[in-house]
């Protein structure tokens, strides 16, 4: 359909940052995927009755195909809520959404033409049919695989129709570790998924231009931090407490080095419980100043991302965050220089990161190094190239990124120790421990808050990805199709099920 908007925003990655992105002015690194969230809008009545300009409300339809769910809703134009109709099951993150990005988008047409005010009027009462799609890689599949007797690899997932049902638990997992109700991965699906939906709305509305996926587009930047308030503001009234955003951040702008907001910004979407209507609330968002940073940042040449998928189902990441928060406030003496050191950890694997770009400028200078890296194991790496200047400075690169991650990995272990919480527990350590010592591996460690839900590795190239990808399924990992893509939210030519 010609009038239908297609969406597409990313899943993310955290290498560094965990547990200290919530507070400025620490950054994380986060690296968008190729896992994507789709929203698909299209007016549901083609056309306008004869007496819909008297309606107080308007339609609103959000289809799942993978959960098998259509629920139907009531838009009220006097407060800009939903009521939702239907018996079918609904999304809190899909709720918020939709009802800040109308507001958002009523907001911006204040002082618009009456032409342009009536033509969003009538885009309303048409209604909003909302069709929302998620990648493979944000969700288990583990149990199709095993059940049709597949190996766990990257070509046993392809082999599944793209956006499949959506498997869900039903019993605790090993150690009574409690299994969220749709097995996931840990991706993001959440944030990309808010993202998505924001985005496909308020580009349906004519408030935002976004640009096409893998296209550059100049003076989008105004466009994405309105994308990127909403998203933000709505994600935060779904989950009912302001987090660190860099999820709703990396999901808008792709990849980047995020340093969060100041908390006070949503203060006026923490006020939702009282009488505040969703106008209300973004005419506030909106006028706040967002003293964040964040700057575009992709992996260097050569290397790429793998994530893994350990088989253990979601960890919940509020309740290790709050474990790790109500420690550092119990022990502040003992918290307090693991802390500091967790911080020039990360610091230390960003500069890495950083000056491996800045020599990847010698060009195949920098590749035949990387090449040689990729085929031994990285206590050989000195031995080869440590005979000219120009081959030490890649090789010390290499080795001082890495030597700050195992840091990174070990202090994480010592404040989950301290605080009570898997954030690399043991099955996950000797995993960790061994996809390192693989030829061609950079580094590899638990993405974000950490626990069980999945592994990322950076590798050497690809070829040392399909090797890792063979151990990892010979250890009873799924390696995902998920690769990085430092492509931020993104309008698409049509929906994803045409292609």
């Amino acid at each position: 359909m010609d009038s239908a908007v297609v969406v597409s925003a990313p899943g993310k990655v955290l290498i560094t940052g965990a547990y200290l992105v919530l507070e400025q002015p620490h950054a994380g690194l986060v690296v968008s995927t190729s896992a994507r969230f789709y929203a698909v809008v299209k007016p549901i009545h083609e056309n306008l009755a004869p007496d819909s300009w008297s309606w107080s409300w308007s339609d609103v339809k959000v289809i799942s195909p993978q959960l098998g769910t259509e629920t139907d809703y009531k838009f009220s134009h006097r407060d800009l809520s939903l009521r939702r109709v239907s018996s079918e099951g609904s999304s809190s993150f899909v709720e918020q959404a939709v009802q800040l990005s109308v507001a958002a988008a009523k907001a911006g047409f204040t002082g618009a033409s009456s032409e342009e005010r009536e033509h969003f009027r009538d885009q309303l009462l048409q209604g909003l049919e909302i069709t929302i799609l998620g990648s493979n890689d944000f969700y288990s599949f583990r149990r199709q695989l095993e059940a049709r007797g597949l190996p766990l690899t990257r070509s046993s997932l392809a082999a599944l129709s793209a956006f499949s049902s959506i498997s869900t638990n039903t019993q605790p997992g090993e150690d009574e570790i409690a299994l969220p109700e749709v097995a996931k991965t840990g991706l993001g699906s959440s944030a990309a998924m808010t993202t998505a939906v924001v985005a496909s709305l308020l580009q349906y509305f004519g408030r935002v231009d976004l640009p096409l996926h893998g296209a550059a587009k100049e003076d989008v930047e105004t466009d994405l931090e309105l994308v990127h308030s909403v998203a933000q503001a709505a994600h935060c009234a779904a989950q009912g407490k302001i987090g660190s955003g860099f999820d709703v951040s990396c999901a808008v702008y792709g990849s980047q080095r995020y340093v969060r907001f100041s908390p006070s910004v949503l203060s006026s979407v923490q006020a939702s419980g009282r009488l505040i209507t969703p106008l209300e609330i973004m005419k506030q968002v909106l006028a706040e100043s967002w003293d964040g940073e964040r700057l575009a940042y992709a992996l260097p040449p050569g290397l790429m991302l793998v994530v893994g998928e350990p088989g253990f189902g979601g960890s919940h990441t509020p309740s290790m965050v709050g474990a790790v928060q109500a420690w550092r406030k119990r022990d502040p003496e003992k918290a307090t220089p693991i802390w500091n050191a967790l911080a020039e950890a990360n610091l230390s694997v960003e500069k890495g990161l950083l000056h491996l770009k800045t020599v990847a400028g010698s060009g195949k200078f920098y590749e035949n190094i990387l090449e040689s890296c990729s085929t031994s194991s990285a206590d050989k790496w000195k031995i080869l190239h440590g005979d000219t200047p120009g081959s030490l400075e890649v090789v010390m690169s290499l080795l001082e990124t890495r030597q700050a991650f195992l840091q990174v990995r070990s202090l994480l272990r010592h404040v989950g120790e301290a605080a009570g919480v898997p954030i690399e527990p043991p099955s996950q350590t000797a995993l960790l421990d061994a996809t390192m010592e693989m030829d061609g591996v950079l580094l590899a460690g638990v993405p974000g808050a950490g626990g069980f839900d999945a592994v990322f590795a950076i590798t050497i190239g690809s070829t040392v990805r399909d090797k890792l990808e063979l151990e990892w399924s010979r250890r009873g990992v799924l390696s995902l199709s998920a690769q990085e893509d430092p492509s931020g939210v993104s309008l698409e030519k049509c929906d994803p099920r045409e292609v």
